[in-house]
Order: C-alpha cells, then sequence, then structure tokens
C-alpha cells in the first residue's frame, strides 16, 4: 500500500483525486489534511494523528489556510525525518513567483492544476505513473502493488 498525503482545502478537488487515485490506483492510501497546521501534525504524527503511517509521497496546495504551503514545504524540507518525502506542488498559482520559491524550498516538483476535469485527471495519472510506480523514493521503490 502506497501513503499518499493529499494537502488540499478545496473540497471539489479533494473529492475528484479521491475518484482518480481510486480509479487508477488501488493500491494508493489516500489521507487528506485540509490546512498546513494539519498538514505538519500529520507529518509529524502528533495530536490526533499519532498513529497514521508516513506517507510515501506529498500532494501540497500553497494557499491553504492557518499555515500556507510555502510555509508547510519549509518546514518538510527542514525538517530531518521528512525532507527526503517526495513534495510535489500542486496548485492552481501559475505565478513565476510561487515557482521559483517552490524550487528553492526544495519542492520535487511544481503542477499547476488545470480547470478541466480530463486535464485533471492527466496530471493525477502522470504523477502515478511516474512518482508512484517508475521513481526509487529514498526508503526504497515505492510498491505499486
Amino acid at each position: 500500500m502506497t501513503n499518499v498525503l493529499l494537502v488540499e482545502d478545496n473540497v471539489g478537488d479533494v473529492r475528484l483525486a479521491k475518484e482518480v487515485f481510486r480509479d487508477i490506483n488501488s493500491s494508493i492510501l489516500l489521507h487528506v489534511a485540509v490546512d498546513g497546521v494539519e498538514a505538519m501534525d500529520f507529518l509529524r504524527q502528533t495530536g490526533a494523528y499519532v498513529h497514521v503511517p508516513r506517507p510515501d509521497f506529498i500532494l501540497l496546495d500553497l494557499n491553504l489556510p492557518k499555515m500556507n504551503g510555502r510555509e508547510v514545504l519549509a518546514q518538510i524540507k527542514q525538517d530531518e525525518n521528512l525532507k527526503t518525502i517526495p513534495t510535489i506542488i500542486l496548485t492552481t498559482s501559475r505565478d513565476e513567483g510561487d515557482i521559483l520559491k517552490s524550487y528553492q524550498l526544495h519542492a520535487n516538483s511544481y503542477i499547476s492544476k488545470p480547470s478541466q476535469l480530463e486535464e485533471f485527471e492527466s496530471i493525477v495519472r502522470s504523477i502515478n505513473d511516474f512518482w508512484l510506480t517508475r521513481a526509487s523514493s529514498p526508503q526504497g521503490m515505492i510498491d505499486p502493488s
């Protein structure tokens, strides 16, 4: 089972991501955090998240309540226990400043969310095909089965 943490506050995007991941790869367990504080609690396994698994992969929106995605990314990449988790920015922003800052904070990739359903499905399929099937993680190969 591959554990993916989706950090996203848009209910529609969460529902869509769950449906697409379920359809393309039944071995993915998608966990959701709706704000930056909840994401860090999940990743650090604190509070209500003491017994959650460490995610193999993180999909992170930039525009989040409580703590924005840039702050979350900075904390992830500064934490010795978390920095090796592949972290993909998946956001509506196409701003060059956001893209540059995300890579400066060591994001593994930056993807702008499309507005069309078919394009979103295509992006999720690409993420699955590359990051969750073909890429090797620092913890070893992510098992797609």
